[in-house]
This record gives C-alpha cells, sequence and structure tokens, in this order.
C-alpha cells in the first residue's frame, strides 16, 4: 500500500487576472498559504504557464519547478482537458469548442484538430521536461449527440465513432509512451469517454495500450447514478489520477439525471464543494488507499453555491483529514507467538 500524496489543487478554476490569481509565482503562494502542498497547473493558461516554451525547454521547465518550489508546492501534472477536448469534436458542437482553440485555427475544424493533436503532444513532451509521470485531459467525442438512443441509432455509427476516436488518440498514447507519460482521461460527461462501458470501448480500440489510463472523479458518476465505489475495484490499476470533487443528485417528480435544462444551481445534479455533497470520501480513499494508488489527491473545486475562495480553503483541510497514512504493522501483531514451518505443521497435525 501507498499513501496518498496531497492535498492538491488544481489551479484552472482560480486562474484570473486580479493578483494573486494571475501569475504562477503568486497563486502557487496563495496555495501553499492554505496549506495544498502540490497544483496542478492548466497548459493553456498562458499567465501561468507558457506550454511551447515548456515543450521545448529544459531550462524554462527547471525554472517553473523552482517556482512552484519556492512558493511551497510541488507540480502534480499538467493539464490539456480543453486542447483534448479538441481532438474530436462533433460538428454540433463546433461554434461552442471553437473559443477553445487559439485565434488562428478558429471557425476551421480541420485545423484546430491538428493544433489540439500538437498541444496534447507538446504537453506530454514538457510533462516529461518537468519530471511528471501522469498527464490529465478529455477524449473529445464524436458520438455523444447520439448518447441516447432516439432516434434509433444505426448499426455500426457508435463502432465507427470510437474506431476514429481511438485513430486519433492512438499516435498520442505512442507519444506518451516515448515520454513515459500516462495520459489520464477525466470520465466525464459530454466525452465519449464518459463512463467505464465507453471506456472500455476506447481501451479495447487502442490494444489496451499501458499509457490510456483514468482520471477517477467520483462526482461525475454521482451525477449518472454510477457505482463509484466498485468503478474503483473494477478500474483500480488503470486509475493513475484523482480529483477531489463533490455532487448531489437529488431527483424530484420535475427532473433527474438530465436535469431539465436547467441551470447548476436548480438541477437535481449538481457539482458541490468538497463535503458538501453525497460522495463518501471516506470509502473512495480507503479503496484508493487499499489498492495502493500513489497519486495526489487533487481538489477540482466546482460548486454552485459556494465561493470558490471557501472552497480551497476548506478543500485542503479536507483532504488532509481524509488522507491515510498506511500501516507499517498489523493490527493484531501484538497478539503474534511467533512461528516457523515446523510449528505449522504441529499446529495442522502433520508430521514435522
Amino acid at each position: 500500500m501507498q499513501t496518498i500524496r496531497g492535498p492538491g489543487l488544481f489551479l484552472a478554476q482560480f486562474a484570473a487576472d486580479q493578483a494573486p490569481f494571475n501569475s504562477l509565482p503568486a497563486i502557487a503562494r496563495w496555495a501553499a498559504g492554505l496549506g495544498y502542498r502540490g497544483v496542478q497547473i492548466p497548459s493553456w493558461d498562458g499567465r501561468l504557464f507558457d506550454l511551447d516554451r515548456a515543450a521545448a525547454s529544459q531550462d524554462y521547465c527547471d525554472e517553473v519547478k523552482g517556482i512552484c518550489a519556492e512558493a511551497g508546492v510541488a507540480i502534480t501534472e499538467l493539464s490539456t482537458h480543453l486542447q483534448g477536448q479538441l481532438v474530436a469534436v462533433h460538428p454540433a458542437y463546433d461554434a461552442a469548442f471553437d473559443g477553445f482553440a487559439a485565434p488562428a485555427v478558429r471557425g476551421n475544424p480541420a485545423a484546430r484538430q491538428s493544433w489540439a493533436v500538437d498541444q496534447v503532444r507538446k504537453a506530454l513532451t514538457a510533462s516529461k521536461r518537468l519530471g511528471l509521470t501522469a498527464h490529465a485531459t478529455f477524449s473529445g467525442a464524436l458520438a455523444w449527440p447520439y448518447v441516447y438512443p432516439w432516434p434509433q441509432r444505426p448499426a455500426g455509427l457508435v463502432e465507427e465513432a470510437f474506431d476514429e476516436l481511438a485513430r486519433r488518440w492512438h499516435p498520442i498514447l505512442d507519444h506518451a509512451e516515448e515520454c513515459g507519460v500516462d495520459v489520464c482521461y477525466e470520465i466525464h460527461p459530454g466525452e465519449d469517454l464518459h463512463d467505464g462501458a465507453s471506456y472500455e470501448m476506447f481501451l479495447d480500440r487502442v490494444g489496451n495500450h499501458a499509457r490510456a489510463n483514468m482520471l477517477y472523479d467520483p462526482s461525475h458518476y454521482v451525477l449518472q447514478h454510477l457505482d463509484y465505489l466498485a468503478n474503483i475495484d473494477i478500474y483500480h490499476q488503470r486509475i493513475r489520477m484523482f480529483h477531489v470533487k463533490d455532487a448531489e443528485l437529488n431527483p424530484t417528480g420535475r427532473q433527474g439525471v438530465y436535469g431539465g435544462f436547467q441551470s447548476w444551481v436548480d438541477r437535481a445534479g449538481r457539482f458541490r464543494s468538497p463535503g458538501d455533497g453525497q460522495v463518501d470520501f471516506g470509502g473512495v480513499f480507503s479503496k484508493l488507499t487499499q489498492y495502493g494508488f500513489d497519486g495526489w489527491a487533487v481538489v477540482e473545486w466546482e460548486c454552485c453555491l459556494k465561493h470558490p475562495e471557501d472552497g480551497a480553503r476548506e478543500g485542503a483541510a479536507f483532504v488532509e483529514d481524509h488522507i491515510i497514512r498506511v500501516t507499517e504493522k498489523a493490527f493484531d501483531d501484538f497478539a503474534g507467538a511467533g512461528t516457523d514451518r515446523a510449528a505449522n505443521r504441529r499446529m495442522l497435525g502433520l508430521q514435522p
């Protein structure tokens, strides 16, 4: 068993144009002051990180590590959630997702996808330079508009979508192998990889690639009414990253999982700050510890009610309280009488 590292904080929801959220040195000091020991950096946010420089320059990566170390935090991982989303975009979402891309490729889906692939590859290279072993991203989606089978899905539609998704990601996964970095897909509604079954469809098509792993976030499973503890039992060997995010699902006579097109605050399923929702984090931390997860517990703050700075402050203490320092001895060692093979055989009524 391993003791989970943490607490860490995903900086994406906090980066802003105002201090201390507008530069890496300042936001890293702010996070450390709240009790965080690590930060997960959004690679697309130029206020905090220059991805092009990081992919090309070891000196720059050493500088970034030094900034964080001086502030008192480690870098847990880099994230390409926005760029990974653009590796596969159904045309229905072209306009909605265009804002995730560099201005030069907006309005040109083919150029946008090439840019996104290059971004993820650069982030993997940068991760290697930073000494990181895991990377956070989204899979993107081609089949998501057809998630509910009405009208009836034509035969082969979903299979074709996953074949293409795998074709796009396989070279990236091979680059990840060259870098020694796991690609950790956040299993998330809106992505073609949104539950265990869809992840397995993808994994089969990339030949069970060793680098095609999971970012475990129980909040997204609560909102799907999926057994998030059993998910750890099934996929623990593939879970290489962990977001500590809470959620609640309170269906009514008017709405349930789909939310009735309501705002987040009025949905039956809502994201909440850690400890304010329905996730059994005692069970989650116990399961991950049992299976030897040795990564970071990273708070991803999303809440429809609480102020983000309050959520961040409370999140550090919440994770600290849930990390289980693993034992080095059995609890009943005090009753051990000492033994050897001859004694064991005598206890079993066997000849020495």
